[in-house]
């Protein structure tokens, strides 16, 4: 991509608050490795604006008036090659952050995020992680646990079973919210082993981050069985 040639990352706003907008785009200017390309104010616009400039982060609001931004987000992340989504979102346990995160989304941030840390999120989510603290992971899964049915956990086994039995064992710490240093203590592994196994289990399920990862084992209810 262009931007990341220069060593810059990349981001397109997505958001139908002007003021909002306005917001971001002074956070970002702050930083001197990322610049803002474009912004758009309804998730309909956010095709034709990654195409012309390949951004490599898009910050997404959720509530739009023509097309949401979970629409958008499902709609760039069948991209061949997507950029990352961090959703913005006034609710933190909003079961729309679920979906979004299902499709493919690196994580959410409040609206009310101090400006530091949505400037090193967008950083985080360029390369290549998820911006989702263990706590906020295991608030969001347990918001659809009650709505989960047999049909689901069968089809997240059958899934999982994709999996040996090592990088099975990663993918319940991720479910349990563990980062990938805690997982390598309690698994007696090193940290790269750990990654290499997160690697494969992106790979054989198909997904793009460990939130997803975390979402697919709870569908399971691998985490009732750990515990």
């Amino acid at each position: 991509m262009s931007e990341t040639e220069r060593g810059r990352i990349g981001v397109v706003i997505v958001d139908d608050d002007a003021l909002v907008r306005v917001g971001l785009v002074m956070m970002m200017g702050g930083a001197p490795d990322i610049r803002v390309l474009a912004e758009a104010e309804d998730g309909g616009a956010v095709l034709d604006l990654v195409r012309r400039h390949s951004p490599d982060v898009v910050l997404m609001d959720i509530r739009m008036p023509t097309v949401d931004g979970l629409t958008a987000t499902e709609r760039l992340r069948a991209l061949e090659s997507p950029p990352e989504v961090l959703v913005l979102t006034t609710f933190d346990a909003d079961e729309h952050v679920l979906r979004a995160l299902r499709a493919g989304a690196a994580g959410f941030l409040l609206k009310d995020t101090p400006p530091t840390e949505i400037v090193e999120s967008v950083r985080q989510v360029s390369r290549g992680m998820s911006v989702l603290s263990p706590t906020v992971t295991r608030r969001l899964i347990d918001r659809v646990g009650a709505n989960d049915h047999g049909e689901r956990a069968d089809r997240a086994r059958r899934r999982l079973a994709a999996l040996n039995g090592r990088e099975l064992e990663v993918a319940v710490a991720v479910g349990e919210g563990r980062s990938n240093a805690d997982i390598a203590s309690a698994l007696f592994l090193s940290v790269p082993t750990v990654k290499t196994h997160m690697s494969n289990i992106l790979t054989k399920l198909r997904l793009n981050n460990r939130v997803q990862v975390a979402l697919l084992v709870h569908d399971a209810r691998l985490l009732d069985e750990s515990g």
